[in-house]
């Protein structure tokens, strides 16, 4: 191993489809001193056994655009290194069998539309043309995506090893990384062993993670977080099959099967409902090339309901029977990015079965973040600043990994609820909640009422594409807030406590709001990027001279600390997640003041406390400290109180509102009613790759600051003027359901997707929001066209506004 350097600028550590991709795309862009370690042979983990599907349509736009750059990257490898890829665009067909997969299935349709994808939905007599072999007795329909294909997972790794050994990557095998060194939040080298008995040390400016199945391990080494657990994953391979032809890839997710002809034979995979973790104990040092011991009977169902789908299989021989690990993540999307705990370890591992097909892209879009040192568009969906600490806990990851194999083929329907690894952070209200009828969802780990069951009603989900069993729970929380008063439980957002003697000039420097403000005043504001782009949607509250708090929302609370964090520079402040400590209770409706004056002598007028502004309150017995603001468009109150005295701020106020018909609500009313008010929501609406600008939220910036990240670029759009604009639509008729990423069609033509939608019950239609192109255009030309929401296929008229369509001058929430 003499031929190792003692210095690199990058290493990357494991040598699968996404370590090569990685390598491939950072030699591409010209970097140089990369070194890709594997600790046995390139694709002997997890790459060497996979299935080799390649799709391009995933649940997002982004995600979507990178698995199509796969496909079109691996098309042209072949030729650039003379490796075969075995790729082929033999199409894909998946169909449904029950009415609510068929609407799935048309939805995700009409998503792969609005995100430039080529797509037809079909009949079963459509299906069985192209699909000869396959028994449709039951099938209800079909979608076909002509340009997806297969290929061979290991020969695309090799072929992008090549690629980037031919630009001046060192890939080294049989060298396994043992340790790192730090200095403060940076790796600056690795440790290694070679099989021949040679060791070393390498000096680094990076580190990437691509350890597949082991990159829970190598982040523990690197002072990371990286969660993902390895499943059992089953295939079978037949005999040649006499007269078996190429076939599309076929997927018939209702009885978690996939089927790919390669050779004359059929490949028959599975995602099961219960999955079988492993590795819980650590992977065997010798792995290499391995496979799991077979588990007949757990895969004997599927193949049953295999071979009644596909009669031939019953009279072909099983030529293998393959039991392989791949890693799996909390929430079925893969984890990329620089990791919030160290400011030059990055990570793309964990993913969940979709390795092959997302490499490429991955690979392209990791590169260019360490390049330009940001994302290059909105990741946020596989950004590892979205994990939690916790999440990095081995036995979660193994409750949880039983479930989110068999979720990749389950009924995707809106408001799904993961089942397992349940009840792991809990708000100061959790049992109170409880025993009034909360039906819980899970976010970023914390248990939210999401609505309220009624007395004698079962508090559970019934899943559906239609209205679903909680809508007029919903409906009727929504009209309490609306009319009259309602509570929910906001403690799960993130409480980021900035304190310091630069508290002001740090705030004022990372935020595009004025924070030089009045003890007590509230501020809604956005972090910026150097493009204009949010990083995040905060509202800051100061609450001394030299202390603010910074609220965010759940799932972003570690990813904006970080930010945060990464831009102290020379501030002498002190960042400090305070989230655990503060129940938090949202008191809001028309008559949320009268309430408050039950509980309290404080005075709650408009000369007193005022709309943007916070006191401290006698509340009951205890004390709280009260937030005027609101995120559902009315007069209302955020009340913060200390751990120790929820319960008792809970108990007073829910007594004190039981003569008033105070209701208890859900966060499934908080998003209707935001989106009435056409509130953005970070994450869907407002991302790091949308200008605040066209976000509409050119008010929470101050230009008149002398400096602060993102001010050039807000000022260089002023001058140019807008490309797209935030439009709020209404369909025109009361019954469809909108939920995001249905396509927005403009005088006939797509041009765009929601970005979020619900239900408006005060507005007695589906609301949606989504940006619409309009360069040179005025909002006048642009309101004056004709639009439609296209849902499952079927398109609906739409009205457009960029106003909201509720209380538009946002009276209520200040009267």
């Amino acid at each position: 191993m003499s031929n190792l350097p003692d210095q690199a600028r990058v290493v990357i550590i494991g040598g699968g489809v996404i370590g090569c991709s990685v390598a491939y795309h950072l030699t591409k862009l010209g970097w140089k001193d990369v070194v890709l370690l594997e600790r046995k042979q390139l694709t002997s983990g997890t790459t060497w056994h996979a299935a080799g599907l390649i799709a391009q349509l995933r649940a997002t736009a982004n995600m979507t655009k990178l698995a199509k750059y796969s496909q079109e990257l691996y098309g042209n490898l072949e030729a650039e290194t003379g490796v075969a890829t075995g790729f082929k665009r033999c199409g894909s067909i998946t169909v449904a069998l029950t009415d609510e997969r068929r609407e799935e299935i048309f939805r995700q349709a009409s998503m792969a539309r609005a995100f430039g994808v080529e797509v037809e939905e079909i009949s079963p007599q459509e299906v069985k043309a192209k699909y000869e072999h396959l028994n449709i007795d039951d099938v209800k329909a079909g979608v076909w995506l002509p340009l997806d294909g297969q290929g061979d997972p290991a020969n695309i790794a090799l072929a992008l090893a090549k690629g980037a050994r031919n630009r001046g990557a060192k890939v080294v095998e049989r060298t396994k990384v043992t340790g790192m060194t730090k200095q403060g939040r940076k790796i600056t080298g690795v440790d290694w062993v070679a099989e021949d008995g040679s060791h070393g040390h390498i000096k680094a400016d990076m580190v990437v993670n691509c350890g597949g199945m082991w990159g829970h391990e190598l982040g523990r080494m690197a002072g990371v977080n990286v969660p993902l657990h390895a499943c059992e994953h089953f295939y079978i391979v037949t005999e040649a099959i006499p007269g078996l032809t190429q076939m599309p890839v076929l997927r018939v997710p209702d009885e978690c099967a996939y089927y790919k002809e390669d050779a004359g034979k059929y490949l028959l995979g599975a995602f099961e409902p219960n999955s079988k973790p492993w590795g819980m104990n650590g992977i065997p040092d010798n792995f290499e090339f391995d496979q799991l011991p077979e588990d007949f009977d757990h895969f004997e169902p599927i193949l049953e309901a295999a071979c009644a789908r596909l009669p031939m299989l019953a009279e072909a021989g099983i030529h293998t029977f393959f039991n392989g690990p791949e890693s799996f993540t909390p929430d079925d999307a893969y984890h990329l990015g620089l990791a919030p705990e160290m400011d030059n370890v990055w990570v793309a591992a964990g993913f969940n079965s979709i390795g092959i097909q997302s490499a490429g892209g991955a690979g392209m879009a990791l590169a260019q973040w360490m390049d330009e040192g940001q994302k290059p568009f909105d990741l946020g969906d596989v950004d590892i600043s979205r994990m939690q600490p916790f999440q990095g806990n081995k036995h979660y990851l193994f409750e949880r990994s039983k479930e989110t194999l068999g979720l990749l083929y389950a009924d995707h329907f809106p408001y799904r609820q993961k089942a397992t690894a349940r009840g792991v952070r809990r708000t100061p209200f959790h049992h109170h909640l409880l025993e009034n009828g909360a039906v819980m969802g899970e976010i970023a780990g914390w248990e939210r009422a999401n609505w309220f069951a009624n007395e004698g009603q079962k508090a559970e989900y019934e899943y559906s594409w239609k209205r679903q069993n909680w809508f007029e729970n919903s409906a009727a929380e929504h009209r309490a807030i609306r009319e009259n008063v309602g509570m929910y439980d906001m403690s799960s957002f993130g409480k980021i406590r900035v304190e310091g003697p630069d508290a002001e000039a740090f705030l004022n420097f990372v935020g595009g709001g004025d924070y030089s403000v009045p003890v007590g005043k509230i501020v809604y504001t956005q972090f910026l990027n150097s493009r204009a782009g949010i990083e995040a949607d905060v509202t800051v509250t100061r609450l001394s001279e030299t202390a603010y708090l910074v609220v965010t929302p759940a799932a972003t609370r570690l990813a904006d600390q970080t930010w945060m964090e990464r831009h102290t520079g020379d501030f002498r402040v002190v960042i400090t997640d305070v989230t655990a400590g503060e129940g938090v209770l949202a008191v809001m409706g028309p008559n949320s003041r009268a309430l408050l004056e039950k509980v309290s002598p404080n005075d709650f007028s408009n000369a007193v406390n005022p709309f943007g502004t916070a006191q401290e309150i006698e509340l009951g017995m205890g004390l709280a400290r009260v937030h005027r603001v609101t995120y559902v468009g009315e007069l209302g109150w955020e009340v913060y109180v200390s751990a120790d005295m929820a319960g008792h701020a809970f108990e007073t106020l829910h007594a004190a509102g039981q003569d008033m018909g105070l209701k208890l609500c859900g966060m499934h009313m908080m998003d209707s009613c935001r989106l009435e008010k056409g509130f953005r929501h970070f994450g869907h609406d407002i991302t790091c790759e949308d200008h605040v600008l066209e976000a509409g939220l050119g008010f929470a910036v101050k230009t008149s600051k002398p400096d602060f990240i993102g001010r050039d670029a807000v000022l260089a759009k002023k001058e140019a003027g807008l490309n797209a604009r935030m439009v709020q639509f209404r369909l025109k008729d009361p019954e469809p359901l909108l939920y995001h990423n249905e396509p927005i069609i403009r005088d006939g033509e797509i041009v765009g997707f929601l970005s979020s939608g619900s239900y408006g019950h005060t507005l007695g239609a589906a609301i949606g929001m989504g940006y619409v192109p309009c360069k040179g255009e005025t909002l006048d030309q642009l309101l004056a066209s004709s639009f439609e929401i296209e849902v499952a296929g079927v398109r609906f008229a739409a009205e457009a506004q960029t106003r909201p369509w509720y209380d538009p001058k946002g009276e209520r929430a200040k009267a």
